[in-house]
């Protein structure tokens, strides 16, 4: 008597059907829509280059030339622009305001923002989501909504027409941003290393500084360079709460030295020469760390 044979089901494999997901991930990263998003990035970033470079070119030439031919190739090396534009505008004590209230509102905001995203990253209680949503909201909120209370209130306090009250004008309205921006960075750092810590007999601040913001150093340093980048450029704060010439920044002063010479005639040879001071030194910066940037910017972006 001969056995029936049974047909034996057997499991399909997990990884059947790997090599076929696998093209199609490489499909996908090489598709049409990805391709397309490639060219359009590189039109945007020749765009850019395009643009900067023609506004440097410009700078270094007569303001005829460049109206008898505005992307011609001759008549360079007119530096003097670069001295016109500094002199004429009072760049020079722009430039030190801007530099002393930039760098330090930026300094300042890393030092109060640090200690406050470490705690909603790493705090579970309620009121810690609360003040999450809060710092959110400060986020989502036009400055141009908030600027007529905030000048009545500077005003109150005789900030109004005062490096210190724009001071406290940036320091305050930037900590929202860099709060939540340094809250994925400790988030992502692993809190088995805080409880080494613990147990080793270190108190939370100790772990805090000597532990995790060494640890941080990428996302401290991404944001104390966005925050001196949208400083720099910041004009639409200083125009409502400044109007003392000598206490301008350097965007106010581009700003008077525009309307000067429109008045007084357009020189656009050393209006781009002021534009090219205004803009050349956070350029430089993003060239010189731009990738850090870039790096700091995606640690937190993945647990």
């Amino acid at each position: 008597m001969v056995a029936e044979r049974v047909p034996v089901q057997t499991a399909r494999s997990p990884l059947a059907g790997g090599p076929r997901r696998g093209r199609d991930r490489r499909r996908g990263e090489h598709g049409p829509l990805r391709r397309l998003g490639t060219v359009l990035v590189w039109l945007l970033a020749a765009f850019n280059i395009v643009v900067l470079l023609w506004m440097f070119l410009a700078a270094l030439r007569d303001h005829t030339a460049i109206f008898r031919s505005p992307w011609g190739l001759d008549t360079f090396g007119q530096f003097g622009n670069f001295v016109k534009a500094w002199t004429d505008s009072n760049f020079g004590q722009a430039a030190l305001n801007t530099v002393l209230l930039v760098v330090g509102a930026s300094v300042v905001v890393v030092l109060l923002s640090a200690p406050a995203s470490y705690v909603l990253a790493k705090s579970r209680s309620r009121m810690s989501g609360a003040m999450a949503v809060f710092f959110a909201m400060g986020i989502g909120i036009p400055v141009q909504v908030i600027i007529i209370p905030l000048f009545v209130m500077m005003q109150e306090v005789h900030l109004v027409n005062t490096l210190t009250g724009l001071f406290v004008l940036y320091v305050a309205l930037s900590v929202p941003f860099t709060v939540f921006l340094l809250s994925g960075f400790f988030g992502s750092l692993p809190e088995e290393l805080e409880e080494a810590a613990a147990i080793d007999g270190a108190g939370a601040i100790r772990t805090f500084v000597q532990i995790v913001l060494p640890l941080a150093r990428n996302g401290l340093l991404t944001a104390l360079i966005l925050n001196l980048i949208g400083l720099w450029n910041e004009t639409f704060i200083a125009l409502v709460f400044i109007q003392d010439s000598a206490k301008q920044t350097l965007s106010l002063s581009l700003l008077g030295f525009l309307q000067t010479q429109q008045y007084s005639g357009a020189d656009y040879g050393t209006l781009f020469a002021g534009v090219c001071i205004l803009v050349l030194p956070m350029l430089a910066l993003y060239l010189w760390l731009g990738r850090r940037i870039i790096e700091g910017m995606t640690v937190g972006a993945v647990k």
